[in-house]
């Protein structure tokens, strides 16, 4: 009898324990502030990102952690935009948070950043340097030089798109990011 009484509370104080190691469960979500801008034309995958938490971290009521509280994250994935199409991507995750004074791991989902279309403002490079040119053509050469002024104003938009087209994907200092947690923090 005694040995199942034993048993029995051994299980109780282990079930006790694991609620409580469970600080921050899955499904949660928390809002933080980056501490320096992010950018996918010099991040990395795996670069580490500093932030504080926005709001409070409440539980169940309880609040786990103040506004301010340390944060961490990484550079789930970058790819830097392209001249002429592909603007950049940036993926970041959410790895620690600050409770009770101690960083707990975390696991969340990423935030997806993406930089501007490239499509809009290169029609408008492209076709402004062809119609500036058959202008010019025009003017100078009648209709074959108008023609000509065109193709060479054309080319002339593509190479101010091709030299100012990079579109990063750009997260500036102080800005707010929520993360959702997918598995359940536990203090170790």
């Amino acid at each position: 009898m005694l040995g199942k009484s034993l048993r029995i509370i051994s299980v109780l104080m282990l079930f006790a324990l694991t609620v409580l190691a469970q600080i921050v469960p899955a499904g949660s979500t928390i809002t933080v502030r980056v501490g320096s801008e992010i950018s996918s034309g010099t991040a990395k995958a795996g670069d580490r990102f500093d932030a504080t938490l926005a709001h409070n971290l409440v539980v169940n009521g309880k609040t786990l952690a103040k506004a301010g509280a340390p944060a961490r994250g990484k550079v789930a994935s970058a790819k830097s935009s392209g001249r002429l199409h592909a603007p950049g991507e940036l993926a970041l995750r959410l790895t620690a948070v600050q409770v009770n004074g101690r960083m707990i791991p975390i696991s969340t989902r990423s935030h997806l950043a993406k930089g501007k279309s490239h499509t809009k403002s290169n029609a408008t490079k492209i076709g402004g340097g062809a119609a500036a040119g058959a202008l010019i053509g025009g003017l100078v050469g009648g209709g074959k030089g108008a023609g000509i002024g065109a193709l060479a104003g054309g080319g002339a938009g593509t190479g101010v798109a091709a030299a100012t087209g990079k579109e990063e994907a750009v997260i500036p200092a102080e800005a707010v990011l929520t993360f959702t947690t997918i598995a359940a923090a536990t203090a170790k």
